[in-house]
């Protein structure tokens, strides 16, 4: 019998179901379940059937960076996946939100500037320049990307799989917004992670490969193109501006955006869903 292949619409399926499944049942997948898909287009479609299958809607959109020597191989230099409504969360005035994190799988942390959209996308465009994302822009906030999968070496298998299994996403945390983003340097915007009161990463809007706008553009360009135009209220990460730091049940973050505030979170064991 013929081994299924990636291609085969059947195999995306059940790549995509078995996905799911770990993630609402807190349950860790040692090994990718199926072919790896190769490409990222590959990557996406088994990202579109697995959107299919969540009970939310999509919120927002995160923002990661292909490393370099997949870029040249890929041909693009981000990724996006979806910010689900349910794994939103709201942290002000010094308050710690929850990272359910699952045991066995990839849980970490990361510093992000966030975009929210005051206007959709205007309809039928797929292509954005930093000016065309400026304009959509309602304000910029802090926040904390919660990067999470069942998959405990998903960073290391490369970005189609990271793709395909919600772009590595497992929530966010926003935090206040910054005031006269617009007038800021680059400079301006920094940023440090603590894991149990360790610093781990120190970095900011520089970090980010072209800006936070570029970020946001290909965001806006990326999903218009695959169906998913950006809409009013809805969130953007631009990136990783401290770097990728693994936190495992039990451990505390923070960040602190200097004069723009800190953010603080603990990740828990993850219970997940019944049967």
């Amino acid at each position: 019998m013929q081994t299924p292949t990636i291609d085969d619409g059947s195999a995306g399926a059940a790549i995509a179901h078995r996905l799911v499944a770990a993630r609402r049942g807190a349950r860790a997948l040692p090994d990718y379940p199926g072919p790896l898909p190769a490409t990222l287009d590959q990557g996406y479609a088994i990202q579109d059937l697995a959107i299919g299958q969540w009970p939310q809607p999509i919120a927002g959109w995160k923002v990661g960076r292909i490393p370099p020597a997949w870029e040249t191989r890929l041909g693009e230099e981000r990724l996006v996946g979806p910010i689900f409504a349910n794994a939103v969360q709201t942290a002000t005035g010094g308050q710690t939100a929850r990272f359910e994190v699952i045991e066995d799988g990839f849980a970490a942390v990361e510093a992000e500037f966030v975009f929210r959209l005051g206007r959709d996308a205007p309809a039928g465009r797929t292509e954005f320049d930093h000016a065309q994302a400026a304009d959509l822009v309602e304000a910029l906030l802090i926040g904390i990307e919660l990067a999470g999968s069942p998959l405990p070496d998903i960073n290391t298998l490369g970005p189609p799989i990271v793709v395909s299994d919600f772009g590595n996403n497992a929530g966010l945390i926003v935090g206040p917004e910054i005031p006269d983003w617009r007038a800021l340097a680059e400079a301006d915007l920094r940023c440090e992670t603590f894991i149990d009161d360790a610093s781990v990463g120190r970095g900011g809007a520089g970090s980010i490969a072209g800006g936070l706008l570029a970020a946001l553009a290909f965001a806006l360009s990326r999903c218009a193109r695959r169906g998913y135009p950006l809409k009013a209220g809805m969130l953007v990460t631009t990136g990783a501006a401290t770097g990728i730091h693994d936190i495992l049940a039990g451990q505390r973050a923070m960040i602190s955006f200097g004069r723009w505030g800190r953010l603080h979170c603990e990740a828990v064991r993850a219970s997940g869903e019944p049967a």
